[in-house]
């Protein structure tokens, strides 16, 4: 109702004074907010804010828009009752609007669905409580990311957004929307979703978001203000209100309305408020006699591709991002799983001991808000400044150990022994205490350092399955192996013996470990894990002697290999040429399909300039200097080796590019895809040439220029080398114009095979030649790409030297028709994988082992094209949960098909009295929210 409609007859500018406040970027969060390190940006949150609203309360005309809500819930929490109840007139008054209302202004490239709705719902949850209905945000407002996602635009649509308005989107194509009067349009954000369903309404704005030249009255601009005295001489109204028609006029020849909109503010700005509207007071006095102009109707025109990649001017493609800082990537991918899982067990602990839950007084919480602000365009992009970075991690850090962990270890206290009785309690009040140091996690698994695991004679390891259908799942445990050791485990639900295979330590681990830890191998044993709940394993380790041969345990020795080198299993098998050292060829055993594929580790030379274009490779922007990658192995060949002996469980091979590069490619029994285990860093730079390193897959399917990548880790686009669907490329940069964010998976195809391969993070990814597939895995620049982080994308390690990363691939070699449904099961459970804490036996005994048995929370499993995203509590006492169908409608011809789900036997020790659908974001019933329809 508060929304000025306008004149039919006229052309409406309509000024919007906002501010684009980063939640982190050149400065941390709290240095941001508080406006401390000024020597980097003057830049402060809680004057902005103190200032606008303020200056609201001035004048009844006067409106303002605010988005990030992590800046705003902490200045509301410092305001007293005086000031809050104002805030709420001006909310209720619709002068103070909150569009997006999410904790941060998410990145769209390299952000995962499950994290993208988590932010938003803290957000969107916080406006809902503290100002009721009238604060939610109809409009999403995405104006700074680099790069735009059409699932992005089916999760607002489904979270009730009216319409998307943004500011970056490549310079040829906003040329061209321009010239088409295509500068609005339907978005169609989803393929299987019924229309209107995924249908949004979206806007690129004009200036990006800034004001137009000559009428920025921030502190920090330049141009002059309106000066209306008519008796001066500098009197320039005029001049503003001329300077002002024309450019409303020439915006308005690029749309199709005579509604156009002025975006008036820029980064950090309204610090001092009263110049800005005291200036736009002034200009809308004064041009409010405009032109008059015609309207008419019109059909919009519809777009179901997306907006990437990203490129501002020719050769300045904003791809490299989709790469920056992996070790910050994985590091927020795994504290996804972390807070799913809090999530869960919070859920669970209430419900057994019936206690109340509360969203705001959780201790996830410290973890949600540290997600929430990982998500931002400059945090998880990997585009902020070093020690910006140190902060985002910083903040997961305190997130998982001193709230993840905890909660944890707080059901094991509170939640699994309630059902024991007194007795049991007694016995574990004595054991266990807040704070104890008996659950262990350890953080470094993926580089085998574990001290407790290596140091105990017996422990046992609690895996917990976060997945809403049973898995089972391999367990790699850091030990120490010398001759000496033998090792036993025991599934303690059925006390069964399980099948092991000690595999040494490779010399990659070796190289990244350096002087920390000293397990020399990894336990190896199947875990089988029941739907939402956890199984225990006893582990111990035994001196050898005569009388306990029979409880031997294979142990594998790496050998260079005098030959071709094939490992298989029931699935697969894989070749490797002894000559090159590299991948030769894969069999997939079940369909018959064998494919020569040949994957190698390369890495472009980043750009410094050059006479095409001065422009630099850095953290935003990928530019080789040559579309031909060096190897990174000096002479083209690579040190091959391999496990030998009995090996049960798991084969390996083990490539040595060069001292900074290696891999693992594995095979484990019974495991229907290939493991790829790549470790590299640090990047060596002494040369001066900053590297872009690449893992390429070079084989025979006749691709013909089309590729597939993923968006945020659910629908699927097709590419096409050097191809836009909706507009005419003049491609600059033949690498980096066709690098697309791969969040999940990428893969090739023919009219029968299809190769895929599944990532454990973020990263860019592309096909340039028919047959080949390529993602960067890591990069190391030297130069600086003048995009505002002003500084090279140099990280350093634990040791001072460069960052070394290790990441998976997963490959899967298929029919067409059969590879979606791998390719899904496979991504849900590379993404959601096992959380395995380690308890001292110490104390075990009798009473408490019936307690680490096995465990299921729910009742049914779910079927395995359905996934549990979310299980939750809200304010309230309630469970939020998300329940959503993981196959698109394509995909395969089972399992794409409805599946009807019982909710009523879904939880246990939970019954189902109401049931209440939410829009996506959990902040409103959804048969009370009627999107407008386009």
């Amino acid at each position: 109702q508060s929304c000025n409609q306008g004149e039919a007859d006229k052309l409406n500018v309509h000024i919007v004074p906002h501010t684009h406040d980063d939640v982190g970027w050149l400065k941390t969060v709290d240095q941001y907010y508080y406006g401390a390190n000024s020597s980097i940006a003057w830049a402060g949150v809680q004057y902005i804010l103190d200032t606008v609203v303020q200056q609201l309360s001035v004048d009844p005309t006067r409106r303002f828009i605010y988005v990030e809500v992590a800046f705003f819930s902490r200045w509301w929490r410092e305001q007293n009752t005086e000031v809050q109840q104002e805030v709420k007139r001006l909310v209720q008054e619709g002068r103070l609007e909150f569009i997006l209302g999410g904790w941060s202004m998410n990145d769209e490239a390299a952000t995962h669905y499950n994290a993208i709705i988590d932010q938003m719902t803290l957000g969107l949850r916080f406006l809902n409580d503290t100002f009721g209905p009238c604060a939610r945000p109809r409009v999403a407002w995405q104006i700074d990311p680099f790069g735009h996602s059409r699932e992005q635009a089916s999760l607002f649509a489904q979270m009730g957004f009216d319409g998307l308005f943004f500011g970056r989107l490549d310079y040829q194509d906003k040329e061209t929307r321009e010239m088409k009067l295509k500068m609005e349009e339907i978005w169609r954000g989803s393929q299987s979703l019924h229309h209107p369903e995924a249908d949004l309404f979206t806007g690129l704005n004009e200036n990006g978001y800034n004001p137009p030249a000559g009428f920025c009255f921030d502190a920090y601009c330049k141009d002059d203000p309106i000066m209306d005295d008519p008796t001066l001489e500098d009197n320039n109204v005029k001049q503003k209100v001329d300077d002002f028609i024309s450019a409303a006029h020439k915006q308005a020849k690029h749309f199709r309305t005579n509604h156009i909109m002025m975006t008036m503010g820029s980064d950090f700005q309204y610090s001092n408020a009263k110049a800005w509207f005291k200036n736009l007071d002034k200009l809308m006095k004064y041009v409010n006699s405009a032109v008059r102009y015609k309207n008419c109707f019109f059909l919009w025109s519809v777009k179901s591709d997306d907006f990437f990649p990203y490129a501002d001017a020719p050769h300045q493609f904003w791809t490299g991002y989709f790469t920056s800082r992996p070790g910050l990537k994985g590091y927020v991918r795994e504290s996804n799983k972390y807070l799913q899982v809090c999530n869960q067990l919070e859920t669970v602990a209430h419900l057994r001991s019936g206690m109340k839950s509360n969203l705001r007084t959780s201790k996830s919480n410290v973890l949600r808000a540290a997600m929430g602000v990982a998500q931002h365009h400059d945090a998880v992009s990997g585009t902020s400044k070093q020690h910006v970075a140190n902060d985002y991690a910083k903040r997961l850090y305190i997130g998982n150990h001193r709230v993840a962990f905890k909660t944890f270890y707080n059901l094991v206290k509170n939640c699994l022994f309630l059902q024991g009785g007194r007795h049991c309690k007694d016995v574990i009040s004595s054991v266990i205490t807040e704070g104890s140091s008996n659950l262990t996690f350890c953080d470094y698994m993926n580089i085998t350092l574990c001290d407790f695991t290596q140091n105990s004679n017996r422990f046992t390891a609690v895996v917990y399955n976060p997945l809403a259908r049973a898995v089972s799942k391999y367990i790699r445990i850091p030990v120490d192996c010398t001759p000496s050791y033998i090792f036993v485990v025991i599934e303690l639900v059925t006390g069964a013996r399980l099948t092991t295979q000690l595999v040494p330590v490779s010399e990659a681990t070796e190289s990244v470990r350096r002087n920390r830890g000293n397990a020399n191998c990894e336990l190896v044993f199947l875990a089988k894990l029941p739907a939402l709940g956890y199984n225990s394993f006893s582990i111990e380790k035994y001196k050898s002697s005569a009388t306990n041969k029979r409880l031997f345990t294979p142990k594998g020795k790496v050998v260079n290999p005098s030959d071709d080198i094939t490992i298989s299993n029931e699935f697969y098998s894989v070749n490797f040429n002894r000559n090159s050292g590299l991948m030769d060829s894969i069999v997939n055993i079940e369909s018959g399909i064998k494919i020569p594929v040949h994957q190698d580790m390369l890495w472009y030379n980043g750009s410094m300039g050059n006479n095409a274009s001065k422009q630099q490779s850095g953290a935003y922007i990928f530019r080789p200097n040559s579309s031909t990658p060096f190897h990174c192995s000096n002479d083209g060949k690579v040190k091959l080796s391999v496990l030998t002996g009995s090996n049960p469980l798991v084969q390996e091979v083990y490539q040595k590019f060069s001292d900074w590069a290696y891999q693992v490619v594995r095979l484990y029994k019974g495991i229907k895809h290939i493991e790829v285990e790549w470790t590299v860093g640090p990047i060596p730079v002494k040369d001066q040439w900053g590297k872009e390193v690449i893992s390429r897959y070079e084989t025979n399917i006749d691709s013909n220029g089309y590729f597939y990548t993923d968006a945020n880790g659910r629908e699927v686009l097709e590419r096409k080398k050097n191809y836009r669907p909706t507009w005419k490329l003049n491609q600059t940069e033949p690498v980096a114009g066709n690098y697309y964010p791969v969040n999940s998976r990428i893969y090739i195809r023919d009219a029968h095979v299809q190769l895929t391969v599944l990532t454990d993070r973020s990263q860019g990814g592309s096909s340039l030649s028919s047959g080949a597939l390529e993602l960067m895995v890591h990069r190391r620049l030297l130069g600086e790409d003048s995009k505002g982080v002003a500084e090279p994308l140099n990280e350093t390690g634990q040791f001072g030297d460069g960052l070394i990363t290790r990441g998976k691939h997963w490959l899967l070699l298929d029919t067409v028709t059969s590879s979606a449904k791998q390719h899904r099961l496979l991504g849900e459970e590379a993404f959601m994988s096992p959380l395995v804490p380690h308890q001292a036996d110490s104390w075990f005994n009798l009473d408490l082992a019936l307690f680490f048995l096995i465990q299921s929370f729910i009742v049914n499993p779910l079927p395995p094209n359905i996934h549990l995203l979310t299980l939750a509590t809200t304010n309230s006492g309630e469970l939020l949960v998300r329940l959503e169908h993981q196959f698109a409608k394509h995909d395969d011809d089972v399992l794409s098909q409805p599946v009807t789900v019982s909710l009523k036997g879904l939880i246990k020790n939970f019954e189902v009295k109401i049931v209440d659908e939410l829009l996506l974001g959990g902040n409103a019933l959804k048969n009370t929210i009627n999107r407008l329809q386009w």
